[in-house]
């Protein structure tokens, strides 16, 4: 038995946060727990390394889901961080706040207080902008932010200027006051290194002698008294060990994590809880309901000129990049690649952008493969704003036996007509004159592509997770909400959830930047602390949106 203030669970984008913040008062005794190790891999650390943390065991939970009713019966890959730092070690980096209207959309589900204007001050406070502070981007922050390289290679810029000529508009700052546009893209990336959450919160305070971080540790519940949560239990090795809180319980393991945990300690929906033998504490039927995610797909086009990265591909050309990257951190082992972008709206009578592009200048997969000879570039592009809604659901008592995940993509007819869009629209922007020297025929989805049905098929096949998994543990005020306003778990004392589980609706854009401001926000409702003042900034919405799409 060992006894803290805090006890948090899950190291990752939100947990390092929460444990920067909770033991800056050298009072607050924190205990911070981790089921994974060391993110100190040169893998993790080089941004152009990002596809193989992301597919290895030893720094990701290779979760699966079943199969997909919508999208042919596949099985999607949905790896979540198990590693110091959490999913910002093994993500692409890419930092996106999300539209404005997306936090006003969460405060209009009942999460009150979290509008944009409230948000904002937390935005600012978590970010250290390479271009310094304004009324929109923080410059004094600990999560490095910049873009990358600064579009060295042309294709960026022709991607750019290719959605001006279609007749869109330019933002030189979409995490500012308009997002709607083409624009440069941003990334977590500091003097050339991987700022996840572990380097940016965490290695400055682990000497702090409040806190304590434990690594290799699998939580298994939340230890109740009745109806309050009183600790935590977690194994480490063959060792069952208890951990008491005497202020709160944080649990910050992620949108599979945190409301697995929770089913595990008996609280969720009953009928749930009995079918896996688990004696039910709190009945709680929106635990692991209302889960949602983005999906997405390349769109790739041949190449004229030898630019692209796929001309980087080499054991020769990959060796110099990582020599460069680690004699100074610099040149093309120092960025994502992802260094322009769009945000767009589907159709005429959307009010924010809908639909999200990161340019990439090559033709390749995830996995670091190209699937052709020769050079290409590719776009990725996903309808952001789901109507289709899942699942994570305990399978058995066992705390080692994966959870049940089901997202049902694609079950609601508006995803489909979305991704119509995205398929219309992109063939429609890359045409543009900006890609006369470059464009050389498409290689996916191929120009046979056309019709409804032909797009439809397309898509069932080539979608893939864009690794956004949220809201499964939605805050507000309803029957199916887990968490108040003030992120505290409904009907149970000394318990909150604090990640992008309890986003009640998923932003226009990656997850990484909102799940940090939440744990901003959260951070300073666990200690009683007055809100930052909001934000009276505006936010760009198209005066004529309801009849223009651009």
């Amino acid at each position: 038995m060992s006894q803290f203030d805090y006890i948090i669970v899950g190291a990752g984008s939100a947990g390092c946060v929460l444990a920067n913040r909770l033991s800056a008062n050298p009072q607050h005794k924190v205990l911070l727990l981790e089921t994974g190790g060391s993110d100190k891999s040169i893998f993790i650390k080089m941004p152009t390394a990002l596809s193989i943390p992301m597919n290895t065991e030893k720094y990701a939970w290779q979760f699966h889901t079943e199969e997909e009713p919508y999208l042919n019966n596949r099985k999607m890959h949905c790896p979540r961080g198990k590693v110091l730092g959490g999913s910002s070690s093994i993500n692409g980096m890419v930092y996106v706040r999300g539209h404005a209207k997306d936090f006003d959309e969460w405060e209009s589900h009942g999460a009150k207080g979290w509008n944009y204007q409230t948000c904002l001050p937390y935005f600012k406070k978590a970010e250290a902008w390479l271009l310094g502070e304004d009324d929109y981007r923080g410059g004094k922050g600990p999560l490095g932010v910049n873009n990358g390289n600064n579009m060295v290679n042309p294709l960026y810029r022709a991607f750019i200027e290719a959605g001006k000529e279609a007749g869109y508009s330019v933002t030189n700052d979409y995490n500012g006051e308009q997002q709607e546009g083409f624009g440069p893209m941003h990334m977590t990336v500091k003097d050339g290194v991987r700022c996840s959450t572990s380097r940016a919160y965490l290695d400055p305070i682990k000497t702090r002698n409040n806190l304590t971080v434990v690594t290799g540790a699998k939580v298994t519940r939340v230890l109740l008294d009745g109806r309050h949560a009183k600790g935590v239990e977690y194994a480490l090795g063959d060792a069952l060990i208890t951990a008491k809180a005497d202020k709160e319980v944080v649990l910050s393991a992620g949108p599979i994590g945190s409301p697995h945990i929770l089913q595990l300690s008996g609280i969720g929906d009953s009928k749930i809880l009995e079918k896996a033998a688990i004696e039910v504490k709190h009945h709680l039927p929106g635990v692991g309901m209302n889960l949602q995610d983005h999906l997405e797909f390349y769109f790739q086009y041949r190449c004229k000129q030898p630019i692209t990265l796929n001309g980087k591909l080499g054991l020769i050309s990959k060796g110099l990049i990582g020599a460069k990257w680690i004699l100074n951190k610099s040149g093309l082992g120092a960025t994502n690649h992802f260094e322009s972008c769009a945000f767009i709206r589907s159709k005429a009578g959307v009010e924010w952008p809908d639909i999200q592009y990161h340019f990439l200048p090559a033709a390749i997969r995830y996995d670091g493969k190209s699937a052709f000879e020769g050079h290409g570039f590719q776009v990725h592009v996903g309808h952001n704003k789901p109507k289709s809604r899942g699942s994570v659901t305990v399978q058995s008592n066992d705390p080692a036996k994966a959870p049940k995940i089901q997202f049902n993509y694609l079950q609601h007819q508006d995803d489909i007509e979305g991704f119509r869009a995205c398929v219309r629209l992109t063939r429609e922007i890359i045409s543009q004159a900006a890609f006369y020297d470059y464009r050389d025929g498409e290689i996916q989805p191929g120009e046979h592509i056309q019709s409804d049905e032909e797009i439809d098929e397309f898509v069932r096949q080539a979608v893939e997770s864009a690794y956004h998994p949220s809201c499964s543990c939605k805050m507000g005020e309803d029957d199916m909400a887990v968490v108040d306003s003030e992120t505290r778990v409904h009907g149970i004392a000394g318990l909150r959830v604090v990640d992008s589980s309890i986003f009640p609706t998923i932003p226009n854009g990656n997850l990484n930047a909102p799940t940090i401001m939440v744990a901003e926000k959260a951070a300073d409702m666990i200690l009683g602390i007055s809100p930052l003042p909001s934000s009276t900034a505006s936010s760009f919405v198209h005066p004529d949106w309801h009849h223009q799409q651009r």
